[in-house]
């Protein structure tokens, strides 16, 4: 460390005499030695590089700042206070080499920064290998459009429930963020179901198209080509298998009722409650899964009716999370009061027109109820 040694005299001498360029060329050949001997440096030795770097940055162009973040950006060793004064520099040309690429930012250092700077520095955080589920909440909060979009189209970042809800909320009037979130692999299918509800028939199409072995399939109907999708990830899904096996269980010990669905509701099960309502109404599973998560409560009412549910249970599934639906006490007081004017053999007629009608379509979907009682047809596989 002589040669460094050296060079810190040669800064202090510089600074006392205001030799801006002398300093310059000091901090040139410091970064030089840095990176020529990263990966070799001791912990104290960083921490000195560090405390050079740090008292040099206030001082130093626009340009030489530039050049020396995007060299330190990908060093594992670069000094962590530097690269966090970089990342929260104004100059967007400064922040986003190591904003996007870093890995001496923590976690913590990406939050504060997300939620601080503007929207420069939250599209290079949007780029970034990995992002962690609460990085991409706030990205998806604060984000305009075009960070919004980066960070869908991100492989490497992760999305807790809220954040895939959110997406496909700020989707419906977006179909670039459609296509990305519809080609993303790690969508919970409720989402995906509720995405391709609300996306357009050309968004639908491309999102199909990026699976040939769906494409085959593809009639003239959009409601087909989703029912498509739907059954290939269903047949994917391992909660969706999770709730078929405990259905056909309680099924074959006569214990399956309305109790299963409320349960599942309440316990925001989406698969499990979906897969209970259908066996009960006796309707296909995708009726049953965009009952749950369609916007309109009545559709949900008039299955839950066939099903011989109650209000209780009506309400639970009404205020499931997945179908986003945030009623209002209001709401909620209309929507009992029209569960409970509906009778029955309305409610069954209205799925046995529904039934007729997807059928006189050639949209084959077997009814849940339609086996026997101990192995409905949709459970048998």
């Amino acid at each position: 460390m002589t040669m460094l040694s050296s060079l810190i005299s040669e800064i202090q001498n510089a600074a006392a005499s205001g030799l801006t360029k002398r300093r310059l060329r000091a901090l040139t050949r410091i970064t030089d030695l840095f990176v020529a001997g990263s990966g070799r440096h001791s912990k104290k030795q960083i921490e000195l590089f560090d405390e050079v770097f740090k008292t040099l940055v206030a001082a130093i162009e626009l340009e030489t700042r530039v050049k020396l973040a995007r060299r330190l950006a990908t060093d594992p060793d670069a000094p962590a206070r530097l690269v966090r004064t970089f990342a929260f520099d104004d100059a967007i040309a400064v922040a986003a080499p190591v904003l996007s690429q870093s890995e001496a930012l923590s976690d913590a250092d990406l939050v504060a920064n997300a939620r601080t700077q503007g929207q420069g520095h939250l599209q290079a955080i949007a780029r970034r290998r990995t992002i962690s589920e609460a990085i991409t909440e706030i990205l998806i909060g604060r984000g305009e459009p075009d960070v919004v979009r980066t960070v869908a189209d991100n492989a490497g970042a992760r999305f807790s429930d809220g954040s895939f809800r959110e997406l496909v909320a700020r989707a419906v009037d977006d179909a670039q963020l459609a296509l990305r979130v519809g080609m993303r692999n790690d969508i919970p299918r409720h989402h995906f179901l509720k995405l391709l509800e609300t996306a357009s028939a050309s968004v639908c199409a491309r999102i199909l198209a990026a699976n040939p072995r769906l494409a085959d399939t593809v009639k003239d109907a959009v409601t087909e080509v989703i029912d498509d999708i739907n059954l290939e990830l269903r047949n994917k899904s391992k909660d969706h298998a999770k709730a078929k096996w405990r259905v056909k269980q309680l099924q074959n010990w006569h214990d399956l009722g309305e109790g299963s669905v409320h349960a599942a509701a309440r316990a925001q099960n989406f698969e499990r409650a979906a897969m209970a309502l259908s066996v009960l109404a006796s309707c296909p599973i995708e009726t049953a899964e965009r009952a749950i998560l369609n916007e309109n409560p009545g559709v949900v009412q008039v299955i839950a009716k066939a099903a011989g549910c109650s209000w209780a249970t009506v309400k639970a599934l009404l205020l499931m999370q997945a179908a986003d639906r945030r009623m209002s006490e209001k709401e909620i007081a209309q929507a009992r009061e029209d569960f409970e004017r509906l009778d029955i053999r309305t409610a069954k007629n209205v799925l046995e027109f529904h039934r007729k009608r997807r059928n006189m379509h050639g949209i084959a979907s077997p009814a849940v109820g339609a086996g026997t009682p101990a192995e409905p047809a949709a459970l048998a596989g």
